[in-house]
């Protein structure tokens, strides 16, 4: 497996730590927002948060197809085009969940979803291009300490 090549275990850590930090993030902030309960909107986040991880892992190695790795660095209109299929993808499905979930009408789930929307598309890009950023450097030190060691 060469630098350019994600594991599944690496797409499974990838999206976990995104999910995660956005519950750290949305789960106190709606609920302040929409004056529910912490535990509400908790629980609400770590639902849409599952779906939307069970989403990524296969949205992004999809995606992978059409922009593999070894084509290097994705450039800013190709990360753009990627956070907008998910998160349209992810509106379509989350919606009549996010619905059912509050007991709101789907007009208002459907609003929320565009805060949601707006929220998640700034923190996609900035998620995965930190990551691409940090795994890069991470591959770079792993092969320096391989030719350092020869």
């Amino acid at each position: 497996m060469n630098k350019y090549q994600k594991t599944f275990t690496e797409r499974v850590f990838h999206a976990v730590s995104f999910e995660v930090i956005a519950i750290l993030i949305t789960a106190p902030l709606s609920a302040w927002l929409l004056s529910r309960s912490i535990f509400q909107m908790g629980t609400v986040a770590i639902v849409l948060s599952t779906l939307a991880m069970l989403l990524n892992l296969f949205y992004n190695m999809i995606f992978d197809l059409f922009w593999p790795l070894s084509k290097g660095l994705k450039t800013t209109k190709v990360r753009v085009i990627h956070t907008l299929g998910f998160e349209l993808t992810f509106i379509i499905i989350g919606l009549p969940v996010l619905a059912f979930l509050l007991n709101m009408s789907l007009w208002e789930a459907f609003l929320l979803e565009m805060g949601f929307f707006v929220f998640f598309l700034f923190y996609t890009y900035a998620f995965n291009l930190s990551y691409d950023k940090l795994r890069e450097n991470w591959s770079n030190h792993k092969e320096r300490r391989i030719i350092a060691r020869q």
